[in-house]
């Protein structure tokens, strides 16, 4: 593999920093060096690069149709759970890379934490024709410039005019990016000279990888210059420059305890950050993209929409980075969880802690429900939305599906229209918040970690839901099927489906003729799947079914009753308990004396009063 072709800054890679006063004697020459290295790189990059595009206002069209070409030729290895040990990296400096990446630079005010930022980039051993940055400038004023040590496919892009944050930073420079891998740097990092190497291994193994790179935290006031920076990458010397530095002890901890996330399973998003991360830019714009709603948490909540989209996340501690400084999580981690927390609850349902009222709904629903109503009775549809809806796992939103469009708007015969049951449904859930209806069923689930599909007619029993979910967990199962019964077509299953464990096997079954049973394959392989019988798991017939009634809050408030009572009662058998005690040891005593004598009754009673010793 060749490097970066960049000429080295005009200062020797062993130079002191204490250099620094020398050099500033010495402005213009150094300036004018900058410049000429600057249109040095960018001519011999531009040289390089002329085979691949041989126009800039083209980028978007040839980024395109080489996306198309490389992702078909990423191999689509089936990895299980997270465990990523099945894919195998190249050696660093070993192999030919294929893959374009885009550095993404979210920044506000910060030039010159920029300019160091950017000094590191300058030196990356990925090949230069292969690489272009992204600044997306968030409102600075006066506006960012790109410094003269740079890489040379270097551009400033600005978040649109009435837009400011984080999520709005990210997701423009997202959309401008042209590469196959969109890799986010934040502007206060400085990145080892292997850094985009390392993650850009991975991407070329599997086309769902997420890439977290392995980040320190300097102290206070380590701020080299720009051009110390690059001269200290470019020699491979970049950690001299940080010999304080350290990790997050928290992200340590999770890495140490879940084999660098390999055992972490469907919690290994919860690591996910944009400090200095790599994602696909298909897997990205298959999410949505970065939530421009948030200037906090937006990294959370794109690691889980993310994982629901089949990521497996590898963090790569060949991937070296520091961050200039402790984080803002580090300095106010309260204030930012007592934020962060009043927002993530409604967009991650996996945050079951944070989802404690007994009654409210969820944006992104924990379970999603779908009940096909084609050819059912209107009672029939009732009974398998209702059981759903009055559950102890109150966290669901409902589909029905139908041919909803069928229904006439017009005049129409009250009791005797054709679709009556279709419109009987629709009258009764219409004004239903977690009730949605939908001509065809949903192909995913999407947000939402998990789906359930039940025939109309079968109805869940009151802990269905939360049975199927604490199944589901103990193995991380992708597939649950309950057997409800047998006729001439075979068994008629309801299906309780991991949301990631589809979308990656969509990912690695792509282009091949492996529809229905092949899905229902690679998630056996990859996840693990399981049939049960529908009584197991308190699912019945319709007619079967206890009537829909009682209220969960009831129930609560009837426990907590309860509780209190047995501990009432408990602290009732404590005093019995005690008593029971005092009265055998007064037997004991009595019994004693009894032995003794008078004697020794009065012996023990003038002991008892101090009299005898």
């Amino acid at each position: 593999m060749t490097g970066t072709d960049l000429t080295t800054s005009a200062t020797p890679p062993g130079r002191p920093r204490d250099d620094r006063a020398d050099q500033s004697d010495r402005g213009d020459q150094s300036a004018r060096t900058d410049r000429t290295d600057r249109s040095n790189r960018a001519e011999r990059a531009e040289r390089a690069d002329q085979s691949d595009r041989s126009d800039r206002d083209n980028r978007a069209d040839r980024a395109d149709r080489t996306d198309r070409i490389d992702r078909a030729a990423v191999p689509r290895a089936r990895v299980r759970h997270n465990d990523y040990g099945s894919l195998l990296p190249p050696d660093l400096g070993g192999w030919e890379p294929r893959l374009r990446v885009s550095v993404v630079i979210p920044a506000h005010d910060c030039q010159e934490a920029l300019d160091r930022t950017l000094a590191g980039l300058a030196a990356q051993t990925y090949p230069a024709h292969l690489m272009e940055v992204v600044v997306a400038d968030d409102g600075s004023d006066p506006p960012l410039r790109v410094p003269e040590i740079t890489p040379a496919n270097t551009r400033l892009v600005r978040v649109p005019e009435g837009h400011w944050g984080r999520g709005w930073a990210r997701q423009t420079g997202a959309v401008a990016a042209a590469g196959d891998v969109l890799h986010w740097v934040d502007s206060d990092m400085i990145l080892d000279r292997e850094h985009v190497e390392a993650h850009m291994r991975w991407h070329h193994l599997a086309p769902y990888a997420v890439v977290m790179g392995d980040v320190r935290f300097t102290p206070d006031g380590a701020d080299p210059s720009a051009r110390e920076v690059f001269s200290a990458v470019e020699a491979g010397d970049a950690e001299k420059l940080f010999d304080e530095s350290a990790p997050h002890e928290w992200r340590a901890g999770v890495l140490e305890e879940t084999r660098w996330l390999r055992d972490a399973g469907a919690g290994a998003y919860r690591l996910h950050s944009g400090a200095t991360t790599s994602v696909p830019v298909a897997l990205l714009r298959s999410v949505g993209g970065v939530n421009t709603t948030l200037n906090m948490g937006e990294d959370t909540d794109l690691g889980f929409r993310l994982a629901q989209a089949g990521a497996v996340f590898v963090p790569d501690p060949r991937a070296r980075a520091w961050h200039l400084g402790p984080s803002t999580v580090m300095i106010r981690e309260k204030e930012v969880h007592r934020h962060n927390w009043s927002v993530l609850p409604d967009l991650i349902p996996d945050l079951r802690w944070l989802r404690t009222h007994p009654r409210r709904a969820w944006l992104v629903p924990y379970v999603h429900v779908v009940v096909d109503a084609r050819g059912a009775s209107y009672e029939d549809v009732r009974a398998s939305v209702d059981s759903a809806l009055a559950g102890t796992l109150v966290d669901v939103a409902v589909t029905v599906v139908g041919p909803w469009a069928d229904l006439p708007a017009g005049r129409r015969p009250s009791l005797d229209e054709p679709l009556l049951d279709l419109r009987l449904v629709r009258n009764l859930y219409v004004h239903e918040p977690r009730v949605s209806f939908t001509e065809e069923a949903p192909a995913g689930s999407a947000p939402a970690p998990f789906r359930l599909t039940v025939p109309a007619g079968w109805a869940l029993g009151a802990d269905s839901l939360a049975e199927l979910v604490k199944l589901a967990e103990r193995e991380e199962y992708g597939l649950l099927s309950a057997a409800l019964d047998e006729g001439a077509s075979g068994v008629r299953a309801a299906r309780f489906e991991r949301t990631a464990a589809f979308a990656r096997a969509a990912l690695v079954s792509e282009g091949a003729d492996d529809g229905g049973d092949g899905l229902d394959d690679a998630v056996h392989e990859m996840f693990g799947s399981l049939w049960v019988g529908a009584a197991e798991v308190g699912v019945t017939t319709a007619d079967e079914a206890e009537p829909v009634a009682g209220d969960t809050a009831k129930w609560r408030a009837d426990s907590a009753r309860w509780k209190r009572e047995a501990e009432s009662l408990r602290g009732e058998v404590e005093s019995l308990r005690a008593e029971t005690e005092r009265l055998r040891a007064e037997a004991g005593r009595l019994a004693g004396e009894r032995r003794r004598g008078p004697l020794g009754r009065i012996t023990s009673v003038a002991r008892r009063r101090g009299k005898t010793g």
